[in-house]
Formats: structure tokens, C-alpha cells, sequence
């Protein structure tokens, strides 16, 4: 679970070259020298929304996805085949946007941040563009020189929102933002692309649809194309254009089409990308709560019109798909991590900024209470891993000897409806308990309930195994069920089943969420020697 080092590019830029050359020298795709493996969605059974994907300069494709008010922002992902993934990155290195909530200081961040952002390379001057508009107000440019970082604030624009933007660099390296919604604009950039130049509205929602979103640009064959979808229909348009600034015209790429995930909405936003072998494919994701929003991927073939025609089975969005990609394996996305090094896995995110005085990684990772509050949501450095798989299973190893009276540690399954196992100290007494009923408001997002205690047992100050059950899938229980356990082995179930949300409203899917802060006060710690996630799927 830990990240790759960068000998696994320099390997896979070599992987790629060589399959071009093979192209090349064939000139079309051979059965017989390209063996056919499969595409099975969803291709990532982890949360990754409002995917951009594109080739990056070494022929690898690169997926850059929403995490909303968790740091730090912009994930980005890295895959040779479009098949097997793994995460590499972020593009934003912390949630630094002139605002205190982030931090959750005077208030709370929550379903704000990182969303619908767009990223590309630039080859003239060999950068990596993040772009995004960030609270609906302003919008900023992250660069930096290798997609593993490091990145950097690079501009902010106020008074401007890149909404669901899509970032497209022209034949003759002139960069433009689409973004909007409901009315599309085109943004021509500044030669240093921080800047924009020149906007103008191109288009606006087709008749009878409305609140169109997702944007994003792609050139085929001299034409300009828009990708982007309209929310409420279920349903997917493309756009098609001589000249980035029109008139475009729009066909119908999809509408309400059966997702691949029994029981998951709609695949409708995403992004096209074209392969070293000339086939094209739709990236999207289907809305598949408790798990979240999935990257799902299908064919699409080029009409007489030249338009997209999207490749379905039987009339549905196949769930599997023939891939003559050459298959390359990365990183399983489960296993242990027991924190190896000084820093942390690029798959630990925290919920909104964590104060880094409060945290240190050394072969385990120790985490000091960073506030004091009697509610988890406005507790900082509570850090979280996304759930993977159908059936998700996190087991910790948590050393509390360090808790100081009052504090509160443990393993939560963490989104807008929350439960979790944990340890609380109360004078010279350790206390196992299980809570759940923890909610968030679902319009200020502000906490509505701190929960109720289901279960409590004494514990022997030391350490405990803490151990996490969910059905994860849009189509299961949706439950979680906790465990504990005092030597690793033998498991012993605490409380009672909690039901999840799937309302998505904030949007994000649910996470483990390892936690530890004070209602007293500050000074305590507790240490981590492990994490470990399995699909018992």
C-alpha cells in the first residue's frame, strides 16, 4: 500500500515505447501480436469521481479526481493499460486557500475544496497544470515539473469560478479552460497559462435539459470537441466545432444507460481518451454508494458524423470489455501498511489540513491530540483511507498507553453518517466503547449529533487490534460491524450493526477515519503500529 518509487515510470515509459514501436511498425492492431485481456468495471472499486484522464508525456495515462475537504487534494492516479491503476500523488499539497475552515478552526469545510478540477502536461515548457475552482469563487493553478511533485501554488484568480472545467492545449500550445453551467464559456489563456486572456460564452444547456456540467475538450481529426453531462437526465452530450470558440453543435452520447455495479447510477461524467493502439474510451464513474463514486470505462467508435458512439452490451454499459492494451500489474490496492519510513502512503488523506506538529511517522505513526472537543467532525488529524472493494475489512494495532484522562481515539467509518470503535480514558480507567449516530447536517454540514454510546466494556491499558466490517456495495446491506481483538488472532464482535448513508449529498464516499483528540485537554498520544484492508469479497 505503500507508493512506488520512480524506477516503476522510467519501466513503464520503456513498456510504452516499445508497444508504440509495435504499432508503428504494424501499422494496425494484430490478434496475433496483441493478446487480448479485459477490462472488468468498475475498473477501481475505490472512490475517484469527476475523473480527467489524458496521456502524459511518457505514453502512461494519467486520472486526476475530486476529494473535496480532504488533504491533501487533487489525487492522481497512474496506469499503463487503463486497466490496473495506483495511486501516485496529489496536485494539491494542502487545502491552502486563505480561508480558516480548512483547518477547522473558526468553522468546517466540509463537501468544499477540490472537485471537478481538471490537469494536463505541457510539453513547450514540460510543466503539469492543476486547475480548479475553489469555493465557487476563485479558481487556482497548480504546476509543478513531475506529476509525483512537488507541486506549488502557482495563480489565483478571484472573482472567477472554473467550474467543472476541462484544461486543452491546442496544436499550437495555446491553452483554454471550458468550464461553466448551464451557459458554457471558453477561457483562451495567458502564454505562461496562469492567467486568462479572453472568455466568451460558446454554448448553454441543450432544449429541454438544463444545468449542464462535467466540461471537458478534446481534438480529433481538426475538430474541437466538449464533453459534458446533464445531471438530472442522466445523460451524456458531445459537442463538436470547427474553432474552440464555435458554433458548436451536440449529439446525444448516452442517456440513463444501466450501470456495470448492480444497483449504480448512471455513469455520465468523465473523459475521453484515445490509446497508443487508436482506440478511444469513455472514463466515468458510477454512483455507487456506500462505496462512492467508481471509475467505470467502456469503448466508444467514431461515426460517419463524427461523432462518439458509445459501445454497449446489450443496451446496457457492458460489465467487462475486451482490452488489447498489453496488461501491467501495479500495487495491490489492499494489504498492510505499517508505516515504513518517515512519510506518509500516498493513499492517507486527512479530513480537511492536519496540524503537522501534531503527527510523526517512524515506522508507525503517532498521533497527539490536536483539539479539544467532544465531536468527532471538528477533531483535527483524523486520518483516512478510502474503503476498497465490495465487502471492505480495516483492521488497526493501537497503542494507547499515551492517552492522557479524557481523550478519545479509535476506528471510525467515517463520512456524514458515522460509527466507530474506540478508546476512551477516563482518570486512571480505559474504556472499549462503540458509537455510532454521528451525523453532519446535510445543508450548513455542520454537526447535528455527536452520537450514542451502544456499548462499552473495560480494557487493560496497552494495545488492541480494532477491526471494521462494511458492505460497501450499492447493491449489499450497507452496513458496518466493529471487532476488537487482544492478541491479533481471535476476534470478538462489540456493539451492533450501524446502517450507512448513500444520500449524496456530500457527495464523497465513506472511509476509514483513525482518530484520536482530547475533551479535556491537550498532550496525550496514541500510536499506530499498523493498517491493514482486505476485500473479503
Amino acid at each position: 500500500m505503500r507508493t512506488r518509487n520512480l524506477g516503476f515510470g522510467l519501466l513503464m515509459t520503456v513498456f510504452i515505447q516499445q508497444t508504440q514501436s509495435l504499432v508503428t511498425s504494424l501499422g494496425t492492431r494484430n490478434p496475433i501480436a496483441f493478446s487480448q485481456s479485459t477490462f472488468t468495471n468498475p475498473i477501481i472499486y475505490e472512490d475517484f469521481a469527476d475523473n480527467d484522464v489524458f496521456v502524459g508525456p511518457d505514453g502512461l495515462y494519467y486520472l486526476s479526481a475530486s476529494n473535496m475537504h480532504f488533504s491533501p487534494g487533487a489525487p492522481i492516479l497512474r496506469s499503463a493499460d487503463l486497466a490496473n491503476w495506483e495511486m501516485i500523488g496529489h496536485s494539491v499539497p494542502t487545502l491552502d486557500f486563505g480561508d480558516d475552515r480548512y483547518n477547522l478552526a473558526s468553522s468546517q469545510a466540509y463537501r468544499r475544496g477540490t472537485w471537478a478540477s481538471t490537469m494536463r502536461y505541457r510539453a513547450s515548457n514540460k510543466t503539469w497544470y492543476w486547475i480548479g475552482c475553489i469555493d465557487f469563487w476563485k479558481s487556482y493553478t497548480y504546476t509543478a515539473s513531475s506529476p509525483t511533485g512537488p507541486w506549488k501554488q502557482a495563480a489565483v484568480v478571484y472573482g472567477t469560478c472554473y467550474y467543472d472545467c476541462g484544461l486543452f492545449i491546442d496544436d499550437d500550445d495555446t491553452m483554454y479552460i471550458v468550464h461553466g453551467n448551464d451557459k458554457i464559456n471558453m477561457t483562451q489563456l495567458a502564454p505562461d497559462g496562469l492567467s486568462p486572456v479572453k472568455t466568451q460564452q460558446v454554448f448553454s444547456s441543450p432544449s429541454g435539459t438544463s444545468n449542464i456540467e462535467g466540461n471537458r475538450m478534446y481534438k480529433r481529426n481538426g475538430l474541437y470537441y466538449v464533453l459534458d453531462d446533464y445531471p438530472s437526465g442522466q445523460s451524456t452530450y458531445i459537442w463538436k466545432s470547427t474553432s474552440p470558440w464555435g458554433p458548436w453543435t451536440s449529439k446525444l452520447l448516452q442517456q440513463g444507460v444501466q450501470s456495470p455495479v448492480t444497483s449504480g447510477g448512471t455513469p455520465h461524467q468523465g473523459s475521453l481518451v484515445k490509446t497508443s493502439l487508436g482506440d478511444w474510451y469513455f472514463v466515468s464513474f458510477t454512483w455507487a454508494y456506500p462505496n462512492g463514486r467508481m471509475p467505470v470505462i467502456a469503448p466508444i467508435t467514431w461515426g460517419s458524423d463524427d461523432y462518439p458512439v458509445l459501445t454497449l452490451v446489450n443496451n446496457t454499459w457492458g460489465k467487462t470489455y475486451p482490452n488489447y492494451l498489453p496488461t501491467k500489474k501495479t500495487q495491490s490496492w489492499t494489504g498492510t501498511d505499517t508505516f515504513a519510513g518517515t512519510s506518509l502512503g500516498v493513499s492517507w488523506e486527512w479530513n480537511h489540513n492536519p496540524d503537522i506538529t501534531k503527527y510523526a511517522v517512524n515506522n508507525s505513526i503517532t498521533l497527539s491530540t490536536a483539539t479539544v472537543t467532544d465531536d468527532l467532525y471538528r477533531a483535527r488529524n483524523t486520518l483516512t483511507h478510502r474503503v476498497h472493494g465490495g465487502l471492505p475489512r480495516a483492521t488497526i494495532l493501537l497503542d494507547f498507553t499515551n492517552m492522557a484522562d479524557g481523550d478519545r481515539c479509535g476506528l471510525s467509518a467515517f463520512r456524514d453518517w458515522t460509527a466507530y470503535i474506540g478508546v476512551i480514558r477516563t482518570g486512571d480507567n480505559y474504556s472499549l466503547i462503540m458509537q455510532d449516530g454521528l451525523t453532519l447536517n446535510s445543508t450548513t454540514w455542520d454537526t447535528s449529533s455527536l452520537g450514542t454510546t451502544v456499548t462499552s466494556t473495560p480494557v487493560t491499558k496497552g494495545k488492541v487490534w480494532l477491526r471494521g466490517d462494511m458492505d460497501s456495495r450499492s447493491a449489499g446491506n450497507k452496513q458496518v460491524a466493529f471487532s476488537y481483538s487482544t492478541d491479533g488472532a481471535t476476534f470478538k464482535s462489540f456493539g451492533r450493526n450501524y446502517t450507512l448513508n448513500t444520500d449524496w449529498a456530500i457527495f464523497e464516499g465513506y472511509r476509514w477515519g483513525i482518530f484520536n483528540y482530547a475533551t479535556k485537554v491537550l498532550g496525550g498520544s496514541v500510536t499506530v503500529r499498523s493498517f491493514t484492508q482486505d476485500d473479503m469479497l
